[in-house]
């Protein structure tokens, strides 16, 4: 072999080396990329697919206002777009269902032809809708699920919530030395992936600790009745109860147990505002470990408060929290994109870092789950305020 087609074959050889190398990076922008469409004419509209469960169970809890926390943060952005970008919402009900969230997925893709999706709500949905968004290559982001391991499925799919191991490890830390507890029991709801999730955790990080959980009740969502198992756990005396559950049963958690006149301290994960105001006086005390609070001096919090409350007459709640900071971190990533290709805003997603928003600086990590500082708050005279 002659001396130009060796320098030749050596040159061929590195470029090749160089894109396979490239390309082994997960969330990363590709060398060689398609004619990817590029961002819209400010007087055009960027589609944004939303699944929400407007009917059914959690409608309350998780559809209404998750709707108004996206409704406010849309009017914030087309008001002042970034890049002069216009967004509009197609949004579909999922009745509250696995099944009525990956139809809606589904419908979105193959029907509405949209590249972006913002839910589903809980983590039993996201577990099966996340999958729809891989195969067809769609960028989805859950504002609220937070079981393990779900954003690992692609790297075209992102949570806003803090998940279960960045939030439950610090949270007992913290309420650990500041009430010294040794004994502790335990309460899911055994039908719920984040509930069934977050009591795993619970009990894990207890036992690394050398807090005993004495005992371990389950009930199923829906369920309305809980005193039989808070009975057996009063009968136990623990110094501590930690309760893993979706909202719609929270309420009747800690009223019951107030009834019974239970008087060890009740954690309950995302415990919100709705929550606090439908329990009343049973919920005077109960820890909460969250990644947002109302009262909180993050970046734009109390800005968000004030506008949320004018707007809907309400505080807003954790869950509308989430929606709304989604939808500015979505904006941030498209503008950066600069085009409306699910591929370029993934890799946009992807590199967010230290990212201003209401939690405070905002990241993902690798896998696309959400990095932001924890809080641990407790309910003081009917308020959600810092655990001090």
């Amino acid at each position: 072999m002659n001396t130009k087609k060796l320098m030749l074959f050596a040159s061929v050889f590195a470029i090749v080396v160089l894109i396979v190398g490239f390309s082994a990076c997960d969330r990363v922008s590709q060398i060689i990329e398609p004619d990817a469409p590029q961002m819209a004419e400010p007087s055009e509209e960027i589609s944004i697919g939303v699944v929400l469960p407007l009917t059914g169970r959690y409608a309350d809890t998780f559809g209404i206002l998750n709707s108004e926390g996206f409704e406010l943060a849309l009017s914030e952005i087309n008001a002042a777009p970034p890049s002069g970008m216009k967004l509009k919402f197609i949004i579909e009900d999922d009745q509250s269902t696995i099944d009525g969230a990956v139809a809606a997925f589904n419908k979105l893709i193959h029907q509405e032809g949209v590249s972006i999706i913002l839910g589903p709500s809980t983590s039993s949905q996201t577990e099966m809708a996340f999958p729809v968004a891989r195969e067809n290559q769609v960028v989805a982001i859950s504002p609220t699920s937070a079981a393990r391991d779900l954003s690992a499925i692609s790297d075209y799919v992102f949570r806003v919530s803090l998940t279960t191991d960045k939030l439950i490890p610090p949270g007992i830390e913290i309420t650990q030395t500041k009430l010294g507890y040794q004994r502790a029991a335990t309460m899911y709801d055994e039908t719920d992936l984040f509930s069934t999730d977050g009591d795993a955790s619970v009990q894990e990080i207890l036992a690394a600790k050398g807090v005993e959980v004495i005992t371990t009740e389950t009930f199923q969502g829906g369920d309305t009745d809980f005193s039989q198992q808070l009975t057996r756990i009063q009968t136990l005396n623990p110094d501590v109860i930690f309760v893993s559950c979706l909202s719609p049963e929270k309420p009747g958690i800690l009223m019951q147990g107030h009834e019974l006149g239970i008087s060890a301290p009740f954690i309950v994960r995302t415990l919100t505002a709705a929550d606090v105001q439908a329990a009343g006086a049973a919920a005077e005390g109960a820890i909460t470990i969250v990644g947002w609070g109302a009262t909180l001096d993050t970046p734009g919090n109390q800005a968000f408060v004030e506008n949320y409350s004018a707007k809907f007459g309400t505080e807003p709640t954790n869950y509308a929290a989430r929606s709304y900071a989604t939808l500015h971190i979505l904006a941030e990533a498209i503008a950066n994109a600069q085009s409306t290709d699910a591929a370029a805003i993934r890799d946009a997603l992807a590199s967010i870092r230290d990212f201003d928003t209401i939690f405070g600086k905002f990241s993902f990590d690798a896998n696309g789950d959400a990095v932001y500082d924890e809080k641990v708050l407790i309910v003081k005279d009917g308020k959600l305020v810092r655990f001090e």
